[in-house]
């Protein structure tokens, strides 16, 4: 299974998640900011935040944002609120003010495009005017399943869901050609635990679960809503039991099991894969690679076995249930009941401006994205943003070689890796073409389909040809960053590299701290647990000796161990195991970041101490700033059962016990809570 990494938590498709707005610091102001100044305070820090009253030593988190923690609340239409997260609002007014620029000026085919999608998505009368009419010819195609090739085509089809999750991807093993992958399809339930875990919470998660299947049954007109919700219900509970757990998907030889299409029907009988492969468009393919052969085998002793029936209502289900929000109020209002109230805890639907804007950049987020950096990416960004990467690049080769657990054979081809590693900043050079892409002004139930249908042309159209590298799984506009280990390419959107994480009027240390830790993580995926499998040319390889990757082992299992003894909610874990790669990568980052950090200072002369502020502390101190979060414990809890970062909290606190400079700029001592004896902290780059 093909797997791309980001610095931050990824978002579950099927659930409503809000975006958050920037809190003010008490060093903020309303007056318009000074175009030469950091936004934040004189030097790109808001020490407003800090609670100077609790020891760096104690709990370094708080220390920079505690008086921010005390006097932030979450508003009631949000999951998270922070920097990591609210950035993002800010971003969204500029994607709304491209939007009503389209739509006042409609003189391009791009606006065009833009202006069909929002018109159709904010006509909120006219969606309630259209009732359940933009669902009837859909669902009449789930209707007419008579066969189970039929049903199981229809799964291949865009816009339907499939236990099957089909895709287009890079061979990991030869990635310089595309493959199609079949892995465990997406359930309902945003992680495998709440199917599976006891207790009272999840008991009352699955009852609301089941609550909610019956009544965007009862809502469409269903019959017998009760009894199919259970039905549905239960299939998925089996489901869930024969996938794979999310630690498991870590791993990148165990999901790579390419199967001649010959051979598929003994090798996963019960699924009609040539049906599929057809309608998906890539029946002339002669290998899958199947990422989970036991879950995928028993899915199809499931697609070969139940009631051809059971299997309508859950493709009708999950249909009406995915297009909830681009339906009348009420499914919407259902869907957000749920998977915002329920499962994330917030109590008011975000405005439908904001979920507008997400909708653009799902369905097209780079055509906004190209007229997004015309305006909001500058020259200087770029000539800053060139300088750090070459330091962290230069960072991390000291660091290699320096590693004394490596062994030179390993340490070369380290190295070399790195060498070749390829980043990307702001914004594609050769953006996505949407002219084959045709959204309506009237029906955003169309688009969405129209819009699925595209992206799967696309990926087919690519299919058989060589892999394009010049493609980005971002937007310009994407508040993140990721690496992608078949390319060996770190991409960095524009974005991502706004204050507080990257200010070109900001101290260099609060840059090397924030964005120089983002760079370093996003590098250090290609030598966490997972990044290390593949070589320098994106290849799924073994280039570690025996004895170096015992070393390495005894390094990840100590991380692992402390990660696994945090308990951000009552009764929940961290997963060490599941978080581990985003672990080595912030751990790796910070450190490397630092390494970067005196590289500049040796080119640029030693940093002075700035009101009562090393160097050092601000580099720390922009490091702790950048994961700025409150997060409701409903969030909290999804956040802990599947995903692989960890808290934001932690990605402070848990990292720079390990960093040996954090002790020296803030001396912290033995009977300070984060110590660790320098025996216990964890050194990997």
């Amino acid at each position: 299974m093909t797997t791309t990494w980001f610095r931050r938590a990824t978002r579950v498709a099927c659930a409503v998640l809000p975006l958050l707005p920037i809190a003010a610091s008490a060093q903020d102001t309303d007056s318009a900011p000074d175009p030469d100044m950091p936004q934040y305070g004189s030097l790109g820090l808001a020490t407003g935040n800090m609670n100077r009253d609790i020891a760096p030593g104690d709990d370094f988190f708080a220390y920079m944002e505690g008086n921010w923690v005390d006097h932030t609340s979450i508003p009631a239409d949000k999951t998270r609120i922070g920097y990591n997260y609210d950035l993002e609002d800010k971003v969204a007014d500029d994607v709304r003010a491209i939007a009503e620029q389209a739509v006042a000026h409609p003189d391009t085919p791009a606006a065009q495009r833009i202006a069909a999608v929002w018109t159709a998505w904010m006509d909120e009368k006219g969606i309630a005017a259209r009732g359940l009419g933009p669902l009837q010819p859909l669902a009449a195609k789930i209707s007419a399943v008579k066969t189970r090739r039929e049903l199981m085509a229809l799964m291949a089809e865009p816009g339907f869901a499939n236990p099957i999750g089909l895709s287009i991807e890079a061979d990991v093993k030869e990635p310089t050609r595309y493959v199609v992958e079949a892995d465990q399809g997406q359930l309902g339930l945003p992680a495998r635990d709440y199917y599976l875990e006891t207790g009272e919470k999840y008991d009352a998660v699955r009852q609301a679960y089941v609550n909610y299947i019956a009544q965007i049954f009862t809502l469409a007109g269903v019959s017998d809503a009760a009894n199919r919700a259970h039905a549905i219900m239960a299939l998925e509970m089996t489901l869930a039991q024969e996938h794979w757990a999310p630690e498991r998907l870590r791993d990148p030889v165990a999901t790579y099991n390419p199967v001649a299409v010959a051979r598929l029907a003994t090798y996963a009988p019960g699924i009609a894969w040539d049906a599929m492969l057809d309608r998906m468009g890539v029946a002339r393919a002669k290998v899958v690679v199947v990422g989970e052969p036991s879950a995928i085998r028993a899915i199809g002793t499931h697609l070969g076995h139940d009631p051809i029936a059971l299997w309508k209502d859950y493709l009708l289900f999950r249909l009406i249930s995915d297009l909830a929000p681009y339906m009348p109020a009420a499914f919407d209002n259902a869907h957000f009941d749920f998977y915002g109230r329920v499962l994330q805890g917030v109590s008011e639907q975000r405005p439908r401006w904001k979920r507008g804007v997400d909708l653009l950049n799902r369905e097209l987020g780079q055509e906004v994205g190209q007229i997004y950096l015309k305006t909001h990416w500058s020259k200087e960004a770029d000539a800053q943003m060139g300088e750090m990467l070459d330091d962290l690049k230069a960072a991390y080769g000291e660091r290699i070689g320096q590693a004394s657990w490596m062994d030179a054979p390993t340490r070369s081809a380290a190295l070399a890796k790195l060498a070749v590693f390829d980043a990307r900043v702001a914004g594609p050079k050769v953006p996505l073409d949407y002219t084959d892409f045709h959204p309506g002004r009237e029906d955003p139930v169309a688009n969405a389909i129209e819009s699925a249908r595209f992206e799967q042309a696309v990926r087919v159209k690519r299919y058989g040809g060589p892999v394009d590298r010049s493609v980005w799984g971002m937007n310009p506009q994407t508040v993140n960053a990721y690496y992608n280990p078949t390319t060996n390419q770190i991409t960095f959107p524009a974005a991502e590299l706004l204050p507080p994480f990257f200010d070109p009027n900001a101290d260099p240390a609060v840059n090397y701290g924030a964005a120089g830790a983002t760079i370093g993580h996003e590098m250090g995926h290609g030598f966490d647990d997972e990044g290390r499998q593949f070589d320098g040319q994106g290849r799924l390889k073994n280039w570690w000796t025996p004895a170096t990757l015992a070393k390495f082992k005894i390094h990840t299992d100590a991380l692992v161990q402390q990660y696994d003894a945090i308990e951000p909610i009552p009764g929940v874990h961290i997963k060490g195991a599941l978080t581990l790669g985003e672990n080595l990568a912030d751990l790796g980052g910070l450190e490397a970041a630092y390494a970067a950090w005196k590289l500049y200072q040796k080119r640029h002369g030693d940093a002075q101490t700035i009101d009562g502020m090393t160097g050092d502390q601000r580099f720390f101190l922009a490091y702790a700033q950048s994961w700025q979060a409150k997060i409701r414990d409903e969030a909290l809890r999804e956040q802990l059962l599947g995903d692989p970062h960890s808290p934001d909290m932690v990605r402070v606190n848990a990292v720079v016990r390990n960093v040996d400079a954090w002790y020296t700029a803030f001396d912290v001592k033995p009977d300070n809570k984060l110590y660790l004896p320098p025996d216990k902290r964890v050194h990997v780059w």
